[in-house]
C-alpha cells in the first residue's frame, strides 16, 4: 500500500505546473477580456455601479475595468502575478459584497448559490496565484534568482 501512495504522490505531483498554468491562462484571458468589455462601456458600469450604491461610481467603474484589464494581463502573462493577484481578489471581493452580495450572504446556508456565482471562479484562480505564484511557464520564473 504505501507504493501505491508513493507512486500516486509522485506523478501525480507532475500535473502540478501543468494545472496550474492552465488556470492562470484561463483565468488570466477571461479578467482580462471583462476588463476590456468594461473599458469599452464605462457608461453602463458606471450605471450599473450607480444602482449598486458603490461610492464614486465612475471611478470606480475604472479602477475595477482597469484592474481586470492589466491584472489579467498580468496574469496570464505570468508578469507580476502574485502582487497582480491581489487587487484582483479585492475586486472580487467588493464583486461578492456589491452585485453578488445574496450569494455571499448565502455562502453556509447554500453554498452552491456562492460557488456558482460569476465572481467565484476569478476569486478562486486569483488565491491560486497568490498562494502557488505562476508557475515556471512564466515572466516570473525568467527573474527569479538561480537555486543552487
Amino acid at each position: 500500500m504505501p507504493n501505491a501512495y508513493k507512486f500516486t504522490q509522485t506523478y501525480a505531483s507532475l500535473l502540478r505546473w501543468p494545472l496550474l498554468t492552465a488556470i492562470r491562462l484561463f483565468w488570466g484571458w477571461q479578467f482580462a477580456a471583462t476588463g476590456w468589455g468594461k473599458l469599452n462601456n464605462i457608461a453602463g458600469v458606471t450605471s450599473f455601479f450607480t444602482d449598486l450604491g458603490i461610492p464614486l461610481p465612475e471611478l470606480n467603474a475604472w479602477l475595477a475595468a482597469g484592474t481586470e484589464f492589466i491584472g489579467g494581463i498580468a496574469l496570464f502573462l505570468g508578469l507580476g502575478a502574485r502582487i497582480a493577484s491581489i487587487p484582483l481578489i479585492f475586486t472580487m471581493c467588493v464583486a461578492f459584497a456589491t452585485a453578488d452580495r445574496e450569494a455571499l450572504l448565502q455562502i453556509t446556508s447554500n453554498p452552491d448559490a456562492f460557488v456558482s456565482s460569476a465572481p467565484f471562479p476569478f476569486l478562486l484562480a486569483s488565491l491560486l496565484v497568490l498562494a502557488f505564484g505562476p508557475g515556471p511557464l512564466s515572466i516570473d520564473r525568467l527573474w527569479e534568482p538561480k537555486q543552487e
